[in-house]
């Protein structure tokens, strides 16, 4: 299996930044894809708590994130001006579903409104930051804040699962995930931290762009942790319904699910620390 999670891991990084590279082409289905199937897999798992989830909805609502995460600069929602079409599109499903489980009341409603909300918050509307993040500003500028979360993620993994393996002994968080160790956690910290801060000071030698040195502090701190803690988040989920893997989608890796998870914090964490620090501050 160590053999097989390396080869599919490789497989799929160098996929991912072909899919990155191409942009929204290719970005859009794989978003699409991949949301499907990680809401199939969260619709599962809260399926043997006896929770019923609006799949159907969540499905129509996933198809909509994807047009309304285009950033306005660019071209395709110049038109629109400055409509903030994701944060209206939350508020629709949200009063949807409101609206779902008032006409069709029954004893399963609360849970059905508060899951179903919380696994397009989590998945799908968290994960639509990744075509946002891409246009940010431009298709070039945000090729390169996008890969500072990707690559964060693959070093957290990287040097967790090595400094863990090798000297792991102290449980981080015994009952959600009893094989992450204290150790691991801050070797993948470090790596993360030393791949963001390398990403950062080679970007401006192809974009121009430079940040200052507090922002590239932030950026290797925050980073990284946000990785951890969707890492964390996913393994309380899965905990709180008793499986091991959301699915099984990559040989030695899970599902969909298990491999977005991180993603789910640290992007929509790297698109806020751009927006609020950089272009507020």
């Amino acid at each position: 299996m160590s053999l097989t999670r390396i080869v599919s891991a490789f497989l799929a990084f160098l996929l991912t930044l072909v899919v990155l590279w191409a942009g929204l082409p290719l970005i859009g289905p794989a978003y699409l894809v991949l949301t499907f199937i990680a809401v199939s897999e969260y619709t599962a798992m809260m399926r043997l708590r006896g929770i019923p989830i609006r799949r159907r909805s969540l499905w129509i609502a996933t198809a909509l994130t994807l047009p309304a995460s285009l950033p306005p600069s660019h071209p395709w929602m110049a038109p629109f001006g400055d409509v903030p079409w994701r944060e209206l599109l939350l508020l629709g499903f949200v009063v949807s579903m409101l609206v779902l489980e008032v006409i069709a009341s029954n004893r399963h409603s609360l849970h059905a409104l508060a899951f179903s909300v919380l696994g397009y918050v989590w998945i799908s509307w968290l994960f639509g930051l990744v075509i946002t993040l891409r246009y940010t500003p431009d298709g070039v500028i945000g090729l390169w804040y996008l890969t500072l979360p990707i690559l964060a993620i693959i070093a957290t993994d990287v040097g967790g699962y090595v400094i863990g393996t090798l000297f792991g002994k102290r449980p981080l968080a015994p009952r959600i995930s009893p094989n992450k160790t204290i150790e691991g956690a801050v070797g993948g910290f470090a790596l993360a931290a030393v791949v963001v801060f390398a990403t950062l000071a080679l970007m401006p030698l192809w974009t121009g762009f430079r940040f200052s040195l507090l922002h590239v502090l932030v950026f290797c701190v925050v980073v990284p942790l946000a990785a951890l803690l969707g890492d964390l988040f996913e393994s309380l989920v899965k905990r709180w319904v008793g499986v091991k893997d959301a699915g099984v989608f990559l040989p030695g890796h899970g599902g969909v699910l298990d491999r977005l998870d991180s993603m789910l914090v640290a992007i929509p964490v790297t698109y806020f620390l751009l927006t609020l620090i950089l272009y507020r501050g």
